[in-house]
């Protein structure tokens, strides 16, 4: 039976650096709205936000979509995710769960579409993205979060350990992690039941907690690394782009 995949989108108000943030204007309507278009536009099944109030909720609702407000505590995007998936999907229907940040007003929805193939082999858990780095100020950068894999061709790796260091050693390709997640439904609720795992908080990298309860992730190879808002400069830049696109 071919599976039945659902987008959610996790979203919170709080944000250190740029408060309010799913709210701000990019091109005349809130970040979260081009989130949530973009999503829209992957066309692999109905979208939701996962909202932490209701005025996230409540602008998502008056542009035509559907929108859960969740309980505002939560540690992670991914309990988040959960909670509104058995609010809008009691019954089970959709059986993938597509977990797109609230940040990433200007993701190209063919990357949101890559992101669930691997999930078309049944032995995969949980499928996420990457891109080549070609910066080589970004093979030292502990903020760059590096794939660890095992190549098994047509663009799609084995992921074996992700890291904020400098890996692996030797000659060839690193690989720049797009934090993007396709999780069969039964492994997002293996995953939020499992307890903080000690690789996940010594490196701070929660994907760790799945390659540590023995899940497997795969990932796939694209492009361009879409462009996630944490600064006002970010902001500037997604409004630039959104721009040039119109």
């Amino acid at each position: 039976m071919a599976a039945k995949p659902i987008i959610l989108i996790p979203a919170r108000m709080a944000s250190m650096r740029l408060p309010g943030k799913p709210l701000l204007d990019i091109s005349g309507v809130p970040m979260i709205t081009q989130v949530w278009r973009r999503a829209v536009e992957a066309d692999i099944g109905p979208v939701v936000v996962a909202a932490d109030g209701h005025e996230i909720a409540d602008v998502i609702r008056k542009e035509g979509g559907d929108a859960v407000v969740t309980n505002p505590s939560h540690p992670s995007g991914s309990d988040r995710i959960s909670e509104a998936l058995e609010h809008y999907d009691p019954n089970r229907r959709y059986d993938v769960v597509i977990n797109v940040q609230g940040d990433l007003p200007t993701i190209d929805p063919a990357a949101i579409r890559s992101c669930y193939k691997p999930l078309e082999d049944p032995a995969v858990d949980i499928a996420t993205l990457a891109v080549q780095i070609s910066n080589e100020e970004e093979k030292t950068n502990p903020n760059v979060v590096k794939i660890v894999s095992s190549p098994l061709g047509g663009g799609r790796m084995r992921a074996l350990y992700f890291t904020r260091a400098t890996a692996p050693h030797g000659d060839g390709p690193l690989y720049h992690h797009i934090g993007i997640y396709a999780y069969r439904r039964t492994a997002l609720e293996k995953f939020i039941s499992l307890p903080v795992s000690p690789l996940e908080k010594r490196e701070k990298l929660e994907q760790l907690r799945a390659l540590e309860a023995g899940m497997r992730i795969d990932v796939m190879v694209v492009n361009d690394i879409p462009l996630g808002v944490d600064t006002p400069a970010d902001l500037q830049k997604a409004r630039d782009i959104l721009a040039s696109r119109a």
